[in-house]
């Protein structure tokens, strides 16, 4: 057994607002329809029921719970869904419409088929629901309880964990374990995820799985730069990145050149505007928290993968060059070399073969804190999901940049630490105040994490392994209105309209 969990489940290509709220209540709702028709009991199902309990209950309108539990339910997938389809599946559900089971046997559904039930906690994690299939006569045909338990994974009661049950040939539980297998290969943290995720698919499906994990990130990035307009919900917030890119490219043209920083804000608001809106979004390792991975990886990919230590030319104390032979996923043997006309295509592939590596290292530090703390925001508050992406985003940095691998753990508990006791208290339950400028703050947090890691030696006083359990034992003491729940902190002392 291993903590490891696979780059391509710890970042889903999914739909916003949220991971624990949306994607994983979608994915529940198709798992359910999947296994009655598995079973054979489709065509002896009526109608189904859905109780959220806890914060899906709490939070799960401003989060689009009810309508991803019915496209869940209709059998469509957040990877390949397109998200109008997923916005007001339940909101404005057309009264006396049929529903596609499982896209399709159809039975009758109402809006009063899905229940709210907040003040109810079941004790296998405090997002859960429970779906029931009813016969024509009333009876039960099937009922199960499914358990979001952040990052868009579920769990079903009595199912053991999913990802858990996985071996891989380098197994690791703590930060401790991970630097000293890697110092016994020599090989770096980035090596040792690259060869577990060798053990499920081969090479080639790793880069490529890899590279449309970037497209994707770099797609909302964009995306969100583009837009206008104001936000769902009863705040009617201002979308801002779409303006201060704007600016950004107004200064420049005027010669004046804007601090990389000022970009690395924008992008984080582009993402996270971008899931609040409920468009297409990257999980990483949330969607709460999903644009400080990004951002901080669009961050080196325009300014410093083709200065300094971010050029391609820095050596690790392994001997692997950032870009030109990273990874094991090499360039051909007759690439052409920079200098050339294809100079541009070659710095592009080094780019790309660094972002593998930034992708790589920040999954398994986030699979760290997934296995031993928590990542969801209704079990361990903000510091669950915006501190592990800070980390995670620290981590991932300071590898494309040269750094070491414990230099690498040394950003990633930098970044952690000053996320400890960080509340969720989302306003009107929406992923929006203080969710979107969190994620520019994290973003921020995790670049000045990787450079002071990077100004070190790597050896510090406190473990990314105290840290991780420092936040494990902070989410358990941590009231219940400060997780998700939106009762307690700002989302009581904001005005909602």
């Amino acid at each position: 057994m291993s903590a490891y969990v696979s780059a391509f489940e710890l970042f889903s290509i999914g739909v916003g607002p949220s991971s624990s709220h949306t994607v994983g209540p979608m994915r529940a709702g198709r798992d359910f329809a999947a296994r009655l028709r598995a079973e054979g009991q489709l065509a002896s199902v009526s109608r189904v029921r859905c109780v959220l309990y806890g914060s899906l209950g709490a939070t799960g309108i401003g989060h689009g719970t009810p309508d991803a539990v019915v496209a869940g339910l209709a059998g469509l997938e957040p990877e390949t869904v397109d998200p109008a389809a997923v916005r007001a599946a339940w909101t404005d559900w057309p009264e006396r419409q049929a529903l596609r089971l499982d896209g399709t046997h159809e039975i009758a559904f109402a809006k009063t088929d899905v229940e709210f039930a907040p003040r109810t906690r079941l004790p296998g994690h405090p997002n859960a629901m429970t779906l029931t299939a009813l016969a024509a006569d009333g009876g039960v045909v099937a009922e199960d309880t499914y358990y979001s338990v952040g990052g868009g994974f579920i769990r079903r009661e009595g199912e053991p964990p999913r990802v858990a049950s996985r071996e891989f040939p380098l197994p690791f539980d703590t930060a401790e374990e991970l630097i000293a297998l890697c110092d016994e290969r020599g090989i770096t943290i980035a090596e040792a995820a690259r060869r577990n995720e060798e053990a499920l698919r081969p090479e080639e499906e790793v880069a490529a799985g890899l590279d449309r994990i970037w497209d994707a990130m770099a797609a909302c990035v964009d995306a969100g730069l583009a837009a206008e307009g104001q936000l769902p919900g009863m705040l009617r917030v201002k979308r801002r990145a779409g303006a201060i890119r704007a600016q950004l490219e107004e200064a420049e043209a005027d010669g004046r050149r804007e601090l990389p920083g000022e970009w690395l804000g924008a992008f984080a608001l582009a993402v996270n505007e971008e899931n609040a809106s409920g468009g297409r979004v990257v999980t990483a390792p949330t969607n709460g928290a999903a644009g400080i991975v990004p951002a901080v990886a669009m961050y080196w990919w325009r300014f410093l993968a083709d200065s300094g230590l971010g050029s391609g030319n820095a050596v690790t104390p392994y001997g692997e060059l950032v870009g030109s032979a990273l990874l094991g996923f090499h360039a051909p043997e007759d690439a052409p070399v920079p200098g050339t006309d294809d100079a541009k295509a070659v710095a592009d592939a080094n780019r790309r073969r660094g972002i593998r590596r930034f992708l790589l290292t920040a999954t398994a530090l986030g699979s760290l804190f997934k296995a031993n703390a928590s990542i969801s925001g209704a079990e361990g508050g903000c510091q669950a999901e915006v501190g592990s992406a800070c980390a995670m985003a620290a981590g991932g940095l300071t590898a494309v940049m040269g750094g070491t691998n414990r230099q690498i753990e040394n950003a990633a508990e930098i970044a952690m630490e000053h996320h400890l006791g960080l509340t969720c208290d989302p306003v009107g339950g929406l992923v929006q105040i203080p969710c979107i400028e969190r994620n520019a703050i994290a973003a921020s947090t995790a670049v000045t994490a990787a450079r002071l890691a990077l100004r070190g030696d790597g050896s510090h006083y406190v473990s990314l392994d105290a840290v991780v359990e420092t936040m494990r034992q902070t989410g358990i003491d941590m009231s219940t209105k400060y997780k998700e729940t939106s009762e307690g902190g700002l989302a009581v002392n904001v005005i909602e309209c």
